[in-house]
């Protein structure tokens, strides 16, 4: 994808659903959170954004963003 400007990670969660479809945001969003993170890994740059800024981390040029779904079991 491309931005305009920098943009954060959340954005990017933004963008992509949009992008893709919005079957897409409900299935990677929490529903009760509005949040990504209970459903997938996010990596910016093979780094979870967890011990970045989370949602807020910002993107430069030519960062690489993984999404890695979360299976749970139990």
């Amino acid at each position: 994808m491309e931005f305009k400007k920098s943009v954060s990670v959340g954005e990017v969660v933004k963008g992509l659903t949009e992008f893709l479809s919005p079957d897409f945001g409900r299935i990677l969003i929490d529903p009760e959170l509005g949040d990504p993170r209970p459903n997938a890994l996010i990596l910016l740059n093979g780094r979870e954004i967890g011990v970045l800024e989370g949602l807020e981390t910002k993107v430069m040029d030519g960062d690489e963003v993984v999404f890695i779904p979360v299976s749970h079991g139990g």
